[in-house]
């Protein structure tokens, strides 16, 4: 990718995967609002993040080539960047440098796109013109919780994506009677690495910051609803107002999913690699995916077609595949990040989204529940 990176490693990739991660990442830097869809339409919304999942899937992939690279993270490790006045680590100036140029192109003009640098330039091209969507007050539009998306990917995502890298570069670095600290950890594709960390951490970033439309949606429908937790600031009350166990529960029935058919290793025929079965019992059994337990298998059985994890596309049952990534990790990304994190977006919202209205206005707002605009799912 980089002249800088002579020993990145390849993966096994198909032209259809290749194609597939190409669309999903222009599909991204496209701008999600135009004349002809209503931009809060909850059907609208899911679509983007559902196809959102196939981005952050497909970077994660990308990502877990490369080993650890815990030196792209720590702040002052590269004297270059000490020696310009830039005192971050070289994924803060990755960020920095590429998000000035996508700030010239007016990218964070969208509503829906927030970066993670600070004082950016203006777009150089006139700004477009958007429709009012969120909420117009500065404490809804300020919500940016792209610092803490940062802290949770370095100290504890990338560890996890880059195991199995870190791992290998290791077992070769052994080899050549490489021991101790020096063997882990640094294969030293710094350009690459931070490349695709800046697409994922703005894909996670978009993803997560998409809960203000999801606020905004389910608040327009049902003002009324929201409008007393809002007033009395109970955040408890608010989130369970908004959480939907059910569609969590397809989110990641869909990510298992996706991960175990998109991170399967693609053999010269084009088909996914099997995994060789450990023991002559498992050639008479259906092995299951790694991250399955008896217990789960069961309980996926019970699912709808259209939301087993343990069936392809065709309805028959996914054996063990040779994968690239380990679907636990992305199940787990989503679990205990990236869906409790955008939670918190969606009630911060809530929380500022009678600030500025008089009483009269709130009021007016508790007795016009739209119920017809949208579904309240």
């Amino acid at each position: 990718m980089y002249e800088f990176d002579i020993n990145r490693p390849r993966v096994t990739e198909s032209p259809s995967f290749l194609k597939r991660r190409q669309r999903r990442l222009t599909w991204m830097q496209q701008n999600f609002f135009n004349e002809r869809e209503n931009p809060l339409s909850l059907e609208r919304i899911r679509s983007v993040l559902v196809r959102l999942e196939d981005t952050i899937i497909f970077c994660i992939i990308e990502r877990a080539q490369f080993a650890l690279n815990p030196r792209i993270y720590q702040r002052g490790a590269f004297k270059e960047l000490t020696a310009q006045g830039f005192d971050g680590s070289w994924l803060e100036w990755f960020l920095k440098e590429i998000e000035t140029f996508h700030a010239k192109a007016r990218r964070y003009t969208s509503p829906d796109e927030y970066p993670f640098t600070k004082d950016l330039p203006g777009p150089i091209i006139p700004a477009l013109t958007f429709p009012q969507i969120l909420y117009d007050h500065p404490n809804c539009k300020g919500i940016n919780v792209n610092p803490s998306i940062l802290a949770f990917y370095t100290r504890a995502m990338v560890p996890r994506l880059t195991h199995r890298a870190t791992l290998n570069l290791a077992s070769r670095n052994r080899a050549m009677g490489i021991l101790g600290d020096a063997e882990y950890e640094d294969d030293g594709n710094y350009g690459s690495a931070a490349t695709i960390d800046v697409e994922l951490l703005q894909a996670i970033s978009k993803r997560v910051h998409y809960g203000k439309f999801v606020s905004e949606t389910k608040f327009r429908t049902h003002p009324s609803l929201f409008i007393p937790h809002i007033l009395a600031k109970d955040r408890t009350a608010l989130e369970d107002l908004i959480t939907k166990p059910a569609i969590e529960r397809q989110v990641l029935s869909r990510l298992i999913k996706k991960t175990t058919i998109y991170g399967a290793d693609i053999g010269m025929d084009g088909e996914p690699v099997r995994a060789t079965p450990k023991s002559p019992a498992e050639l008479r059994i259906r092995a299951l995916p790694p991250h399955m337990t008896p217990k789960m298998d069961m309980q996926a059985k019970a699912l709808p077609k259209e939301e087993n994890p343990l069936l392809d596309v065709d309805g028959l049952p996914i054996d063990e595949f040779s994968a690239k990534i380990d679907v636990e990790e992305v199940k787990h990304l989503y679990e205990k990040w990236i869906i409790p994190l955008t939670k918190e977006v969606e009630v911060e919202y809530l929380i500022h989204r009678l600030d500025g209205m008089s009483g009269e206005q709130i009021d007016a707002l508790r007795m016009h529940d739209d119920v017809t605009t949208v579904s309240q799912n």
